[in-house]
């Protein structure tokens, strides 16, 4: 059969092959692993000597380096930017923390204020209605009936918002609950007393909303 060409270029060359089998098939060994060149991967390095273990990841440990910087920062007293913006975030955290604490006060002491000048302005408008009530008590129409009834009931209403009377007779003289219309020379009393009272007085709580108008006992 005529052959075409050079019979050396038709004839096969030898073509070499890395056995990466990890057990040795004539041994039954394990085999050491091997890096590109067929050496193994844990040669010591150049530089330090040192074998260096293929595959090791503590340098990318991103977690494992901040705390160390945080750590080293923190023990040598170094300053670090790092260290340094996670404080002034902090700093700025707790004083928007506290500007809030203040703020939500604030706006539950203002409601609170709210909340009673309204009940106050409820108050001031039935006072003229409660001055009717204590002059037809006086006069003996509100003894009974369903008037009274009414009467008494709007009482308690008002009661439950702290409102108290002041009309009490024979205490001394208190010139910030009490307006002294008249004044009677009395050989009964050793100060200034209230020996009578024209029209009550009332206050919400601890604050005067009107002072009693009363007829104040002098010693002669």
């Amino acid at each position: 059969m005529p052959h075409h060409g050079n019979e050396e270029e038709h004839q096969s060359e030898p073509v070499s092959f890395r056995d990466n089998r990890k057990i040795d098939p004539e041994t039954g060994e394990v085999r050491g692993q091997q890096d590109d060149a067929g050496t193994p991967a844990a040669e010591e390095s150049a530089a330090g000597g040192q074998a260096v273990p293929a595959g090791d990841a503590s340098e990318g440990d991103a977690l494992a380096q901040a705390e160390a910087i945080l750590n080293e920062a923190g023990a040598e007293g170094e300053s670090n930017p790092a260290v340094d913006v996670v404080a002034e975030l902090r700093n700025d955290l707790l004083r928007l923390q506290a500007e809030y604490v203040n703020y939500r006060r604030r706006v539950e002491r203002d409601r609170d204020v709210a909340r009673d000048q309204a009940i106050i302005g409820v108050i001031n408008s039935l006072m003229p209605v409660l001055d009717d009530i204590d002059a037809a008590r006086q006069h003996g129409d509100l003894a009974e009936g369903p008037f009274a009834a009414i009467a008494g009931k709007l009482e308690n209403v008002l009661r439950t918002y702290e409102l108290t009377r002041i009309d009490e007779v024979g205490v001394a003289f208190d010139p910030n609950i009490h307006e002294a219309l008249m004044q009677q020379p009395s050989a009964d009393v050793e100060a200034d007393s209230v020996s009578q009272i024209l029209r009550a007085g009332y206050r919400k709580g601890e604050r005067v909303l009107r002072a009693a108008q009363v007829i104040v006992a002098v010693p002669e």
